[in-house]
């Protein structure tokens, strides 16, 4: 699990007027919520938060005014053209709480030759330490065969780490894949003669 820190500053100022202006000095926005006390509105640097969001469901230390709150990301809100961060929902934690997240799956390994793998669910729905979260969810299909389909039943998870789907879901779906075929180019013969029928004969009535 990748563990950041990053610097807060409180946030005063509300309102997309507000907001914009934090956009514009490089920073972004965000509320750190959780444990049942107030929100707290602050503002974190950009580029560094940008580059610890990359990271799936990194864990946070959030210094502000000499104090330290551990802290996921709950929800980013971002520009729909632009991709920019514009908001970060931060949701407090403690060590030893369990939280739920989702995190990507990523295959590893090679099946066997011939054949392809296809990654039937991206995602998993877990249960985890909040200070000890995946960063993925790995299954191999090392050596496996065409018509082989991995379930959800057969992921290894990581030890403290629940899965919350369905245990049948598939995974990965094991095949050879398929060829399609050119069309044939339309043969050309060789010109032939008309044919002609028997009302156009020279014969007189």
């Amino acid at each position: 699990m990748t563990e950041v820190k990053l610097a807060a500053v409180a946030r005063t100022e509300f309102g997309k007027g507000a907001a914009r202006r934090i956009r514009r000095a490089h920073q972004v926005p965000a509320v750190l919520y959780g444990h049942g006390a107030a929100p707290l509105h602050i503002t974190l640097p950009g580029h560094e938060t940008m580059m610890a969001l990359k990271h799936a469901n990194a864990l946070l230390t959030i210094q502000m005014d000499g104090t330290d709150h551990l802290a996921i990301v709950k929800d980013i809100q971002r520009d729909a053209v632009r991709s920019v961060i514009e908001h970060v929902d931060l949701l407090t934690v403690v060590k030893g709480e369990k939280v739920t997240v989702v995190v990507p799956i990523r295959v590893i390994g090679e099946s066997a030759p011939g054949t392809i793998h296809l990654l039937e669910t991206q995602s998993a729905h877990i249960e985890a330490e909040a200070t000890n979260l995946p960063d993925n969810i790995q299954v191999s299909v090392e050596g496996l065969e065409a018509g082989v389909t991995l379930r959800a039943a057969d992921l290894q998870m990581p030890a403290g780490v629940i899965y919350l789907g369905d245990p049948d879901d598939v995974i990965v779906a094991i095949s050879v894949p398929q060829i399609e075929e050119e069309p044939e180019e339309d043969e050309v013969g060789e010109p032939t003669e008309p044919v002609l029928g028997a009302d156009a004969s020279d014969e007189e009535a």
